[in-house]
């Protein structure tokens, strides 16, 4: 934090009142459909603390989301007047309430300010108070974000089917400006794809008896269709709404469908990452943990927005009391517990590792209450075991579930390492555990890990043995049977999300199959484009045409279009063909494994903590430049330091 005043509040607050609100978004044909999970809002009364010695007498003011009033060394001031303070020991105490939304406070003065260094308590436990860059001024409300807009005018304009047929030409997040030229009310049908904004009866969002005077809430789209209009009746421009952010990476090669694929994913997580990671603007728009914990792998390697990340992780995990699973769902609140860490490797951002800390902590406590005498974690009544949308045998105990909690107890020994705590019986779990999992789940005659052994039907699929490759369960000989009796056997079913390819693609990287991933990119995330994709959908069955490509849960306008974990690609592109990645939190030191072997051409810059790393190929031959130290490269088995500021040469 900055000495810049910001607008503080309890630490956790503003992310989980505005995840709240944001958990509130979703619309289905009219109606509004809240998250069907328990959502915790923020505190309603906070206590601010701090204390200064004073050389000289300043003076300062208090402003304040809520009611309340200011404590000086035991006398009561108001809010909003100048409070003059003499020389000396000074404790100064803000009481602010709120029954509805955010309590904050902004401090303005020369020497007492809201800056570094003050306490908020909720009076139970007391903490470094919270703040959010984008709330740096005392005439901001930090219980209203205001979104930029971009006014979007129709790439086309045409008849269609008695109406007319509006294409934006992208994917628009926002609200509409129309500009009448009749005097009979309209009729607005919303669709990512044509075929469903021309479905007048079935369009996921609809609004009839549209007027000039007519409100016209924030949706997702590319058309609009309005029926029973002819052109010139209506003039439709989209406001796009944003959250601006700086994005310096590039990826610029020969292959212009590659080129392509990058440009589209960073489309897509753009436009589902503005206040937190959402799953996609227009169907759903809450936060699930399982889609966040990739979003933001893949802003590593473009926005490399670490507030973004921040937010979300609070959002998700609420106040810290735990009532249920995170979105309901085990394995999400486990990849909320591992995508703590990922952060931290990151960022390097200790000060937010010790706040989150104890929710870490509560959150892996409560899957060891969720255990049985072999360490395995079951799904209780209520409890969804997701894991993937695929044909998992899910009876009993599950061999991906075990494998995710392997990880998080890895991950709190590596946190609580970080911060001096005492984590030996998490080790003692960790082990027995591991020593379960290959006795129960192993079957040596599959060289595989089964779904589940309760069922007795020994079956497999992919997922539990992509997690046992990413998280180092198995020695090197495992990982080879996993890979031909698993990855690249044809009748193991097929993965059709982007959310399962991701791991899927990750984990054949990490074993060597760059080349095999090249070809999935250009075949799986390519055939999405080759159907018009904008961007990158929720999931993708290359085998499907036409109307169907479009449908999912039952609902023909169910998939969403426009998905943070179809983005993929830029993870895949950055952390295992370029070959980047932190060996020490915060990129401290870190590395680059090139595999480039696909690309003649190649121009790239990649974020890291602090800096930027450049790539050239050409010839052959690779150019690295590197804007801070820390770096090493590693070609054929070689090592070479990348110094800050100059160009390293090497063979690709």
């Amino acid at each position: 934090m900055t000495k810049q005043a910001v607008w503080l509040w309890y630490p956790g607050d503003f992310e989980i009142h505005q995840g709240m609100l944001q958990n509130f978004q979703r619309e289905e044909r009219g109606m509004g459909w809240p998250a069907y999970w328990y959502i915790d809002d923020c505190h309603r009364n906070v206590n601010f603390k701090r204390s200064y010695t004073l050389t000289t007498p300043t003076s300062f003011t208090v402003y304040a989301q809520g009611t309340g009033y200011v404590d000086v060394n035991g006398t009561k001031y108001r809010l909003n007047q100048p409070i003059a303070c003499a020389a000396g020991d000074v404790t100064i105490q803000v009481f602010v309430g709120n029954t509805t939304a955010l309590p904050a406070i902004y401090i303005e003065g020369d020497v007492i300010q809201s800056d570094q260094g003050w306490l908020a308590s909720n009076f139970v436990t007391s903490l470094p108070a919270g703040h959010d860059q984008l709330f740096t001024d005392k005439h901001q409300n930090p219980n209203v974000i205001v979104y930029h807009k971009l006014p979007i005018t129709a790439k086309t304009v045409k008849a269609l089917n008695d109406g007319i047929l509006f294409d934006f030409g992208r994917a628009v997040n926002g609200s509409v400006v129309l500009n009448f030229n009749c005097n009979h009310p309209i009729t607005l049908c919303y669709g990512e794809s044509e075929t469903e904004a021309k479905d007048v009866e079935m369009c996921y969002y609809k609004q009839d008896g549209v007027t000039a005077t007519t409100t016209v809430r924030k949706r997702a789209f590319r058309y609009i269709f309005v029926p029973d209009s002819q052109v010139g009746d209506v003039e439709i421009t989209a406001m796009h709404e944003y959250l601006p952010k700086d994005n310096i990476a590039v990826f610029q090669s020969n292959n212009k469908l590659i080129n392509q694929i990058w440009n589209v994913s960073t489309e897509t997580l753009n436009l589902c990452s503005d206040l937190f990671f959402i799953d996609g603007i227009k169907r759903d728009r809450w936060i699930w943990a399982g889609d966040a914990y990739q979003a933001n792998f893949m802003n590593q390697y473009s926005f490399f927005n670490e507030d973004l990340d921040k937010r979300t992780l609070l959002a998700l995990r609420g106040q810290n009391d735990i009532k249920q699973h995170i979105d309901t769902i085990v394995d999400y609140s486990m990849l909320w517990v591992i995508g703590v860490l990922n952060h931290y490797q990151m960022t390097g951002d200790k000060e937010f590792l010790e706040i989150i800390y104890p929710k870490l902590e509560s959150m892996v406590q409560y899957f060891i209450a969720q255990t049985n005498e072999l360490g395995f974690i079951y799904g209780r009544e209520n409890d969804w075991i997701f894991v993937d949308w695929s044909e998992i045998d899910k009876e009993g105990t599950v061999a991906a579930e075990q494998l995710l909690l392997l990880e998080t107890y890895k991950t709190i020994l590596a946190c609580g390492r970080v911060l001096d705590k005492t984590v030996d019986t998490y080790q003692a779990k960790y082990d027995q555990l591991l020593t379960n999992v290959m006795k129960y789940f192993w079957d040596d005659g599959k060289g595989a890990f089964i779904d589940s052994y309760e069922s007795g039907r020994r079956h497999v699929t992919r997922h539990a043995n992509i997690f046992a490759i990413l998280f180092d369960v198995v020695d090197a000989d495992k990982q080879q049977l996993i890979l031909n009796n698993v990855l690249l056997n044809d009748e193991i079913t097929q993965l059709t999300t982007p959310y399962f390819k991701f791991f899927e693609q990750d984990a054949l990287c990490k074993l060597g199959q760059q080349q095999r991933v090249y070809q999935v990119l250009l075949d799986y995330w390519g055939g999405m484009l080759d159907r018009g994709a904008v961007t990158f959908w929720e999931e993708f069955d290359p085998k499907q045409h036409g109307k169907e490509m479009y449908a999912m849960y039952g609902d023909r306008y169910g998939k969403s279009l426009c998905h943070a974990w179809g983005a993929s690609p830029i993870y895949l592109l950055g952390r295992h063909f370029l070959g980047l990645r932190p060996t020490k939190p915060g990129y401290e030191t870190f590395e680059v494994t090139p595999h480039l072997a696909a690309f003649d051409d190649l121009h790239a810059v990649m974020p890291v903590k602090g800096g930027t790393v450049t790539f050239d190929k050409k010839d052959g031959r690779l150019s690295l430049t590197a804007s801070r130290d820390g770096g090493n490269v590693i070609v054929a088995g070689q090592r070479q330091v990348l110094p800050a500021g100059e160009t390293v040469v090497v063979d690709a």
